[in-house]
């Protein structure tokens, strides 16, 4: 088996099923040298003895997942959301200050979804912008780089009211570069008419955040939220999309992030090199 491609990040949610402990583990074992983790098993540990775990480890920490769910409307819930991501901003630097060189300080932002009985997708979205900017200084105070995800139009009524990587970089763009980035995820963009146009104008921006990879493949199940597969498994142009993100002056670690009940289902060791092999053939080449 040829080794994992160097710029590979396993993102946590592809081994969903695996404690911390393990995910580090099998990442490390299978040759993989970077990992993006979720708050979730972090917590679970507590901060102190996650960080100790992932310097034990050896590897890179890419992204932490995931801030955000700002469309809640003024009262003592946003206020909670809010103290929640400050809290997210705090463990993601201790996170990066943990990893191996070459660590990065980024929190993966959901936007959230309208609030029950909304239809005001556009007051959503300032309710996201404004939420941001409260965050901001607390980011740069950090050294954290808020990257904002843009998710399909299929989860705007209950994930995230930010779709395409232009409305994405729209918000981002009133804040500091070194503060608010976006993240770019293959299975959410990949069908926008304007993606690579976009990507050009996040590394012009220098907000070219993260990349993150899987594939899309039609029946979508009954939870579309599971709906992600292994990279080279669907349609989506992995050669125009990371050869956007290379020209765009993007040189960091990739993600391969996966949602996918099947896949959750293996062993984690296997997923884990089931995901390089993919990573190695359908992405590696257009680096």
């Amino acid at each position: 088996m040829t080794a994992p491609h160097p710029r590979l990040s396993i993102n946590q949610a592809t081994i969903k099923h695996a404690d911390l402990e393990t995910a580090l583990r099998v990442t490390a074992e299978a040759g993989v040298e970077a990992i993006g983790l979720w708050r979730e098993p972090v917590n679970e540990v507590g901060l102190d003895v996650a960080a100790r775990m992932l310097t034990d480890s050896g590897l890179r920490f890419t992204t932490h997942c995931r801030g955000g769910f700002f469309t809640i409307p003024d009262g003592p819930d946003r206020q909670k959301a809010l103290d929640d991501n400050r809290r997210a901003i705090e463990e993601t630097a201790a996170l990066a200050a943990a990893g191996a060189d070459g660590s990065t300080a980024i929190l993966v932002l959901v936007a959230g979804g309208l609030p029950e009985g909304s239809r005001d997708l556009a007051g959503a979205r300032e309710r996201v912008r404004d939420a941001i900017g409260e965050l901001v200084p607390d980011a740069l105070a950090a050294g954290v780089t808020l990257a904002i995800e843009p998710l399909h139009p299929m989860y705007v009524s209950d994930r995230c009211v930010v779709s395409t990587l232009g409305q994405a970089l729209d918000i981002a763009g009133d804040f500091d570069a070194k503060a608010v980035g976006a993240t770019v995820d293959t299975f959410h963009i990949f069908w926008d008419p304007d993606v690579l146009t976009q990507i050009a104008r996040a590394g012009r921006e220098g907000r070219l955040a993260t990349y993150q990879v899987c594939d899309w493949k039609t029946p979508l199940p009954a939870d579309v939220l599971l709906g992600r597969h292994y990279p080279g498994d669907g349609v989506i142009d992995f050669e125009s999309l990371t050869r956007a993100v290379v020209d765009a002056g993007y040189t960091g670690d990739i993600e391969v992030e996966i949602f996918n009940e099947q896949i959750w289902a293996t062993d984690p060791l296997e997923a884990v090199r089931r995901t390089a092999a993919g990573f190695s053939s359908a992405v590696a080449p257009h680096l």
